[in-house]
C-alpha cells in the first residue's frame, strides 16, 4: 500500500514558513529577476526598508499631534527634571530626605520664576510712560523721514496707507472675535496642560526609577539589559544638555541685560528675561532675541545705540561660546550648528513653538540611543564612541609635544 511519499526530498520534513523563508535554496528565481542587475536590486532592498522606516516615523509623528495635549506636558515635565536633576542628585547625595529636596527643588524654581515675572511687571510700570512717550515720537519721526526722505511721500499717501491698514483691521475683526471661543479652550488646554506637567515633575522627582523598571517590563527580557542602557545614557546626555543650556541662558541673560542697562536701553529686564527664554532654543533663540534688542535700541536710542546694542549682543554670545562654555562644561562636543538650525526649523514646521523647543534635546537623545545600541554598548561597558549629536563627556584636548 502507497503511503504517499515517493522517495529522495520527500522524505524530508516540509517545517514552518518561517524555516522556507530563512532557507535561500528554497528562493524562487525567475528569468526576470535574473536580469535585473545587482545594483538595481540592492537598491530595491534599501528603498522598501526606507519606506518602511518612513512610514513609522510618519505614523509615530501623527499620533504625537493628535496626542499634543498629553506629550507637550511630558516633554516639558521631563526637560524641567533634567534641568532640576544635577541639584536635586546632589541634594540626594547629601543624604537629604527625598521628600525635602522636592519641596527645595520645586518651591525654589517657582520663587525664581515669580521673581523673574514680578521685576518684569514692576519695571514695566516704571518706564510704560516714558516707553509710550518715545513711541510717539519715534513713530512721529518715522513719518517725518517718509516724507523727507527718498519715498517723498505725502501726508494725503501717509494718512491712506494708514485707514487702508486701519479698515484692514476692522475687517478681521470678525474672524479675531470668532476666534475668541479657540483662544479660551486655548488658555484651558494651556491651564489644564501646566497642572499635568506640574504633577508630572512631581512624579518623576519622587519615584523616577521605579517608573523606568515599569517602563522596562514592556521590553522583552533579552531586550530589557540593552533597553536600560540606551535610555540611561540617553537621559545622561539630556541631563548635559539641560545644563549646558541653563548656562547659556544666564550668560546670555546677564550679558545682555547688563548691556542694554548700562546703553539706555528701556526695558533692559524684560528684554533679560526675554533673552533667558529664548536661549533654550539653540542658535535660533539667540539670534531672535537679540535682534528684538537691537530693535529696542534701534527705535527708542538710535542708530549708534543700537550699533553699540549689536557689539554687545554678539560680544556675549562669542564670550559664552568660545570661552566661558569651554572653561566650565569641561570642552564639551556641541551639535553642529547647521545640524541645529534644520532640527529647530523641522520642529518648528511639525510642531510649532514646542517643536522648535523640544527638538534638539529629542533628536540629542535619539542621536545617542542609536550609537549604544549600533555599538552593543551595554555588552562591552564601554561608552559610546560614536559621533554624538551632544556629548556626555567631555573632549580630549590634543596636547601639541
Amino acid at each position: 500500500m502507497s503511503t504517499g511519499r515517493t522517495s529522495g526530498s520527500d522524505d524530508k520534513p516540509r517545517g514552518s514558513l518561517f524555516d522556507a523563508v530563512r532557507d535561500r535554496s528554497r528562493v524562487v528565481s525567475t528569468e526576470t529577476s535574473a536580469a535585473v542587475p545587482r545594483g538595481l536590486r540592492i537598491a530595491t532592498a534599501y528603498s522598501w526598508r526606507v519606506i518602511v522606516v518612513a512610514a513609522a516615523i510618519g505614523i509615530l509623528v501623527w499620533l504625537v499631534i493628535q496626542l499634543k495635549l498629553l506629550v507637550i506636558p511630558l516633554l516639558i515635565a521631563i526637560l524641567i527634571t533634567a534641568l532640576l536633576w544635577p541639584a536635586f542628585a546632589w541634594m540626594l547625595r547629601r543624604r537629604v530626605p527625598r521628600w525635602l529636596a522636592i519641596v527645595i527643588s520645586v518651591v525654589g524654581t517657582l520663587a525664581i520664576v515669580t521673581g523673574l515675572l514680578w521685576l518684569v511687571v514692576w519695571q514695566i510700570m516704571q518706564q510704560w510712560d516714558s516707553v509710550q512717550a518715545s513711541t510717539v515720537a519715534a513713530i512721529d519721526q518715522f513719518r517725518q523721514y517718509l516724507i523727507d526722505g527718498p519715498l517723498h511721500l505725502s501726508s494725503e499717501q501717509i494718512d491712506d496707507l494708514l485707514d487702508q491698514g486701519w479698515a484692514f483691521i476692522q475687517e478681521q475683526a470678525e474672524l479675531l472675535w470668532s476666534g475668541a471661543l479657540a483662544i479660551g479652550s486655548t488658555i484651558g488646554h494651556v491651564v489644564t496642560g501646566a497642572v499635568l506637567a506640574f504633577f508630572i515633575l512631581l512624579c518623576l522627582l519622587a519615584d523616577g526609577a521605579g517608573i523606568w523598571r515599569w517602563t522596562l517590563r514592556l521590553f522583552p527580557k533579552k531586550a530589557r539589559p540593552a533597553a536600560d542602557g540606551a535610555g540611561r545614557a540617553g537621559w545622561i546626555t539630556v541631563v548635559n544638555y539641560a545644563r549646558t543650556q541653563l548656562l547659556v541662558a544666564t550668560i546670555d541673560a546677564i550679558g545682555i541685560g547688563a548691556g542694554a542697562a548700562l546703553l539706555g536701553v528701556p526695558l533692559a529686564i524684560p528684554v533679560a528675561v526675554l533673552v533667558f527664554l529664548g536661549a533654550f532654543v539653540p542658535i535660533v533663540g539667540a539670534v531672535v532675541t537679540g535682534a528684538v534688542a537691537v530693535f529696542l535700541a534701534l527705535v527708542y536710542n538710535g542708530p549708534w545705540i543700537a550699533l553699540w546694542m549689536l557689539v554687545v549682543v554678539l560680544g556675549v554670545q562669542q564670550l559664552e561660546g568660545h570661552v566661558l562654555q569651554p572653561l566650565l562644561m569641561g570642552s564639551a562636543v556641541k551639535v553642529h550648528p547647521l545640524a541645529v538650525v534644520l532640527v529647530v526649523a523641522g520642529g518648528a514646521m511639525i510642531a510649532g513653538i514646542p517643536g522648535a523647543l523640544f527638538a534638539v534635546p529629542l533628536a540629542a537623545f535619539v542621536n545617542v540611543v542609536a550609537v549604544y545600541l549600533a555599538e552593543r554598548a551595554w555588552e562591552t561597558g564601554r561608552k559610546p564612541s560614536g559621533d554624538l549629536i551632544w556629548s556626555t563627556v567631555p573632549r580630549q584636548r590634543r596636547v601639541r609635544p
